[in-house]
């Protein structure tokens, strides 16, 4: 990757960057521009991270380094690109364009400055996955929780009021945790670039080891509230369900930023050496209480935006549980299993909007009153005969069951897929070296059987009360902008399944890499400034 195609790596930064600020010049009554604006802006980021997805998995050993300011590594700062970050840029960027699209129906002029938001937290989180130090993940952590604030009381009303109130006050206290844990790690190694503290903690003396170990910990704790953790997970149900349909869709991905830096940090800086591991058990054990407390929350759940919020848990625990095994074949099915999910709850959090639409907002309340009380059957329902379904609940109705099978983990979608190579990992695992299972991989296996059951039985649940038992009996008005996005979400979701194969393939040579840092550490640490590399090439033309 030379010349222009260099600058590509700095694109998803920049490109929702300039369009957000652009934005600001437009008063809130162009709204037709301002939305123009905004999805060419996350079409033109899809377009640069397939891109660098095809370059990041053309050969094994790629990294793509960007020197910002011409300044070299560990001095400057520096973006990376490399299947990982490559991977969540696309997940990113093709969650964005039906959300944003699916917002242009209602949502976005329902208060200020919604696209420029949008586009800031973009910005956020493309910085996140790219950064190559710590300081910078810092930067653009606070650009992401900066806008999700003002996404998340977008549309104003008393609830968004207080869940963001809330929100705000968890992630201040996060953001504190991170100030602090960087400090620390900074005051124990004398650099935040990730690859030269990779290099560098081989080298420490004890105690300046167990200092740096304390300040990631605390950096831990910071990422662990992000994803959601149990007991750090409390404020997530409550900011997801009460933030709008768009706004909740886009921040599915969020809760996976933390996933994305434990894995990172831990394989890179924590993967070998005395500290190798360090964490393991956090994530193994706290990971298995999350898919519990996740799953007791989507059992108990009678509203839909509860449901799908404690989904998010669900797979978040998951995610953690399974990286806390340590196993590289475990940790491609988690990686397999992320998008999967990511992609499915997006979707759900859009589908309840349109769900909703018809039916009364006590109707789910009055509905479980009724069945503990007894009194569902006390009348008969008159039939009427050869009255067809409308097309928009028979839409509606296809997509809720195939949200159901994909929460679950039934065939043959790719959340069946993501599951089955987990549990085959997790259990071949053992069988192949002929020792014996350890219980805490009994225990995952148990809990994740145990979350996809809770997940058909409150999906079908929620489906018959719904569809088949509605007590309104509306027919909810839907646009074709706002069922399109959900459709195209379900649409990556069976793709996945069918290209399974070379989807797993590269989630194993992902993993594989992260496996051994060398690679990154090299790319980052060797990459030259762009004065050198031209002089370089002109003395070898010379020669």
């Amino acid at each position: 990757m030379n010349g222009w195609m260099q600058h590509l790596i700095v694109a998803p930064i920049l490109i929702p960057l300039v369009a957000g600020a652009f934005l600001l010049f437009f008063d809130e009554r162009q709204r037709v521009l301002k939305a123009m604006v905004s999805v060419l802006s996350c079409l033109a980021l899809a377009a640069v991270a397939i891109t660098l997805l095809r370059f990041s998995g053309a050969e094994a050993g790629f990294q793509g380094v960007y020197l910002l300011g011409n300044w070299p590594a560990p001095f400057g700062i520096v973006l990376v690109v490399d299947r990982l970050s490559a991977l969540m840029l696309v997940l990113a960027s093709v969650l964005s364009i039906p959300a944003l699209v699916f917002s242009l129906a209602r949502w976005h002029a329902a208060g200020p400055h919604f696209h420029t938001l949008f586009q800031l937290l973009m910005m956020g989180l493309n910085g996140a996955f790219l950064t190559g130090d710590l300081f910078n993940l810092f930067v653009f952590f606070e650009v992401m929780l900066a806008a999700s604030y003002g996404l998340l009381m977008h549309g104003s009303g008393s609830m968004r009021v207080k869940a963001g109130l809330h929100y705000i006050a968890v992630n201040l206290v996060a953001a504190l945790c991170f100030l602090i844990g960087v400090s620390t790690i900074y005051g124990s190694v004398g650099t935040l670039n990730m690859a030269d503290l990779a290099l560098r903690i081989g080298e420490l003396d004890p105690d300046r080891r167990m200092l740096l170990e304390a300040g990631a910990s605390v950096l831990g704790v910071a990422f662990l509230i992000k994803a959601g953790m149990w007991p750090l997970n409390f404020w997530l149900p409550g900011a997801y369900s009460a933030a709008t349909a768009p706004v909740a869709g886009v921040f599915a991905i969020m809760s996976k930023v933390g996933v994305y830096v434990i894995l990172r940090l831990s394989l890179l800086v924590f993967g070998e050496g005395e500290s190798a591991g360090h964490g393991l058990n956090v994530l193994l054990y706290g990971g298995m209480a999350t898919i519990l407390f996740g799953t007791i929350g989507v059992l108990a759940s009678q509203a839909l935006g509860r449901l799908a919020s404690y989904s998010v848990l669900v797979s978040s625990g998951t995610l953690l549980a399974v990286l806390g095994l340590g196993n590289g074949e475990v940790t491609a099915g988690a990686l397999f299993y992320l998008v999967s999910s990511t992609l499915t709850i997006s979707a759900f959090f859009m589908l309840i909007e349109l769900v909703e639409r018809g039916q009364d907002a006590g109707a789910s309340v009055l509905a479980v009153t009724m069945e503990a009380y007894g009194d569902a059957d006390e009348e008969e329902p008159e039939t009427e005969v050869g009255v067809t379904m409308p097309a928009t609940i028979a839409v509606l109705g296809t997509c809720f069951a195939a949200i159901g099978i994909l929460l679950s983990g039934l065939p043959p979608l790719s959340g069946f897929v993501a599951k089955f190579v987990m549990l085959s990992g997790m259990i071949g695992a053992g069988v192949q070296s002929g020792g014996t299972i350890p219980a805490p991989v009994w225990w995952i296996v148990a809990l994740m059987i145990l979350s996809g059951l809770a997940a058909l039985i409150s999906m079908t649940r929620a489906g018959i009360r719904t569809f088949w038992a509605s007590m309104e009996g509306t027919v909810p008005r839907v646009l074709v902008m706002e069922m399109a996005p959900v459709l195209v979400l379900l649409a990556l979701t069976l793709m996945l399944a069918v290209k399974a194969g070379p989807a797993m393939a590269y989630m194993e040579e992902t993993v594989r890499a992260l496996q051994h840092p060398a690679g990154y550490i090299e790319a980052v640490s060797g990459a030259r400034r762009a004065g050198e590399a031209a002089a370089t090439t002109t003395a070898g033309e010379g020669d």
